[in-house]
């Protein structure tokens, strides 16, 4: 091994070290995050107009795809009366996907979209209510579908 070898696996080492360091301290940082409730959360990311819009969103995105993940294991099973649930699901996230993000970047397209998702969660909510009884995932997707289209409404022209 020459002088130049060695001297550019020392300094590859010491660039991983840094980046090693660095990646951790940022890790920390987001992990500290992770303590404060969703509101807090919202007032730390820029307090944008829509942060209650966001957040409603990424909670339906959250439960919508927990349920969409149960609806598919029940049909794998046979369960075809999980068949439109699975379909009003899997639309709600496409539509609440895209608020959340026009919502986080303060959108002028926001009020047009949101006016689009209101029906997606609206017909989520109600196809979940059919199994709410039986399937507590069901339950809180509508209940979460129920509280975007609230927020949505305000919005939406």
């Amino acid at each position: 091994m020459n002088r130049r070898e060695l001297l550019l696996g020392g300094l590859a080492i010491a660039g991983s070290a840094l980046t090693g360091r660095a990646m951790a301290a940022e890790h920390q940082h987001d992990m500290s995050g992770m303590n404060h409730d969703m509101g807090a959360m919202a007032a730390h990311h820029h307090d944008t107009p829509y942060a209650a819009l966001g957040l409603s969103a990424a909670d339906c995105l959250q439960k919508g795809q927990v349920c969409l993940s149960h609806c598919l294991v029940l049909l794998s099973e046979g369960d075809k009366a999980m068949a439109a649930c699975a379909q009003s699901v899997n639309q709600m996230l496409a539509l609440c996907a895209a608020v959340q993000q026009l919502a986080n970047q303060n959108s002028k397209q926001l009020s047009r979209v949101a006016a689009i998702a209101m029906d997606a969660c609206q017909q989520c909510e109600d196809e979940c209510k059919k199994h709410a009884d039986k399937h507590a995932v069901c339950k809180a997707c509508g209940e979460s579908c129920a509280a975007c289209y609230k927020e949505c409404k305000k919005l939406a022209v």
